[in-house]
């Protein structure tokens, strides 16, 4: 349980980076959209917390120095896109055969199967902007978008857009908390569920609804975006 509690905690991620990290974020960024087995990284809270950590004071409260907002503003969006492209590249490369592996710890056939749901449920371009929203779905849903086969191009334009909205909310969001709130690090992981419980209430709701419908199993290779 107390590892589970470090690895959803920001403030932990961020003491262990030390004075690289800025530069550790960012990384963070680009593993969780674009490495399978980044799906457990917090990338909501810790762009949160990265924001308000750019604060000198929240920072001192950590015993770190602060991050560099600027350099977040700039290299985070394109870290999400650009890990967000890798997947996508992943998945058009390898096909199904990326994902037909036996269940493990860091890996859950369910997984890529609710994100292949989501991805036909609401069409390629509103799952792409959506699943960022969304922890554990936007991590396999690039590599899925590329197995369904969505124009290059047009997931570009989508992931895009989704990135940039997605890391520049949630940055500002808590750049504005780190400036307004005193020793707002006492509250950082109690809003860690709140966070999580906020991208959840979409999973959940299709859950409810989806125990009313059999979702149909997926169909071979799809075409998308063509």
């Amino acid at each position: 349980m107390d590892v589970l509690l470090e690895l959803l905690d920001p403030k932990w991620w961020l003491g262990m980076l030390g004075p690289l990290a800025t530069i550790g974020v960012i990384a963070i960024i680009f593993a969780e959209t674009g490495l399978l087995v980044g799906f457990f990284l917090p990338g909501d809270s810790l762009l949160v917390a990265a924001g308000i950590f750019s604060s000198a004071a929240a920072a001192q409260g950590l015993g770190i120095a602060p991050l560099s907002f600027p350099t977040l503003l700039i290299f985070a969006p394109v870290a999400a896109v650009a890990g967000a492209q890798f997947g996508h590249f992943l998945g058009g490369r390898f096909g199904r055969k990326l994902f037909e592996k036996p269940d493990s710890r860091l890996f859950k056939k369910e997984h890529v199967d609710k994100a292949e749901f989501y991805f036909e449920k609401f069409g390629p371009a509103k799952a792409v902007v959506a699943a960022r929203f969304m922890p554990i779905v936007r991590t396999f849903m690039n590599p899925v978008a590329g197995v369904l086969e969505m124009d290059p191009r047009r997931f570009f334009v989508w992931n895009v857009v989704g990135g940039v909205v997605w890391v520049e909310a949630l940055l500002l969001v808590g750049y504005f908390l780190g400036a307004k709130v005193e020793n707002i690090d006492k509250y950082i992981l109690p809003g860690v569920f709140v966070v999580i419980a906020l991208s959840l209430i979409p999973i959940v709701r299709e859950v409810i609804k989806s125990r009313r419908v059999v979702v149909p199993e997926p169909k071979g290779r799809h075409h998308a975006g063509r």
